[in-house]
């Protein structure tokens, strides 16, 4: 069961890619990170209270910051969906474990102090070679996945694009630390979508919000999933997390989130008419793969840590 709830949850943030590729014809990233923050409010105030989760927090200072970050990991992907094919967005995004076991192998490197051995050589700093390839199998994807992909005009937002997994990457190390100080994530997820309403908010004053005058139902009905989906894919992958009672679940669980990226190239190709060469397929498979190693390498370095977001 846990398989099929990540699948689930994978599926479910596909989706709401989806509508916010729609909706952003319509709406700035500031105003869909806004409204996916004002209806995660409500949607997890209420999950809260029917899981007798009190909201209060000894840990303004790391939800907050947390919350940041994560803001910007938000807008920085919504602004590449709205640019960008689908499929290359999502792909992107999901480069958040490529991107952690970066930090893990610089974090080791920075952490190495150079100790004569036995037979007074100074040990080779610990590279973690696996790790390494790991990396650069990630970032030659990215090569090959954005040269046949990102035109003229879709430079900016493949940057964008790997802001968001990068950033990303930053929120879920503070997720992590959040786990480890007893944070139920429905109170980490809250506060989360509380700063994406407050930042949504925000850049939407700064930025000029789109006039009501314009609006229609059919515009502002893409609103609604963008906020309620990102609950639901959340919900299923924390409860899948939660099913797996061993390690190999855990770690199954953990791979099988990059189906999120199979269901996007569907989507990317059906609605939007997307054609994906050979090189752009190869390089997605070459994240996905380094994803997957780099998501085992990082359960020995960070065991039983919580769901990623997206």
């Amino acid at each position: 069961m846990q398989a099929l709830w990540m699948v689930l949850g994978a599926l479910i943030f596909a989706t709401m890619g989806v509508c916010v590729k729609f909706a952003s014809a319509w709406f700035s990233s500031a105003e869909l990170v806004f409204y996916r923050g004002l209806i995660g409010i409500v949607f997890l105030w209420v999950l809260a209270r029917s899981r007798g989760v009190t909201l209060g927090t000894r840990y303004p200072g790391m939800h907050a910051w947390r919350s940041l970050i994560g803001v910007v990991s938000l807008g920085a992907w919504f602004f590449a969906i709205a640019h960008m094919p689908l499929a290359t967005a999502m792909t992107l995004n999901y480069m958040s474990s490529v991107w952690i076991a970066a930090f893990l192998v610089g974090g080791a490197l920075l952490a190495w102090v150079p100790v004569p051995g036995r037979d007074g050589n100074i040990a080779r700093p610990p590279l973690q070679g696996p790790l390494v390839l790991t990396v650069l199998a990630g970032f030659g994807g990215v090569v090959l996945m954005l040269k046949p992909t990102v035109g003229d005009n879709q430079g900016f937002a493949g940057l964008m694009g790997l802001l968001s997994g990068l950033t990303a990457a930053f929120a879920y190390m503070q997720v992590v630390a959040l786990s480890r100080l007893g944070e139920p994530e429905a109170r980490t997820v809250f506060y989360f979508a509380v700063g994406s309403a407050v930042a949504g908010g925000l850049g939407t004053l700064l930025g000029g919000a789109t006039p009501w005058a314009e609006w229609t139902w059919g515009h502002a009905l893409w609103l609604l999933p963008v906020g309620v989906l990102a609950a639901l894919g959340q919900l299923c992958m924390t409860r899948a997390y939660a099913s797996a009672k061993t390690e190999s679940g855990t770690l199954l669980v953990a791979n099988l989130q990059y189906s999120g990226i199979v269901f996007a190239a569907i989507y990317s190709v059906l609605l939007f008419g997307d054609r994906i060469d050979a090189s752009g397929w190869a390089g997605m498979a070459l994240i996905v793969c380094s994803g997957i190693a780099a998501t085992v390498l990082r359960q020995r370095s960070l065991p039983k840590a919580p769901a990623e977001e997206h």
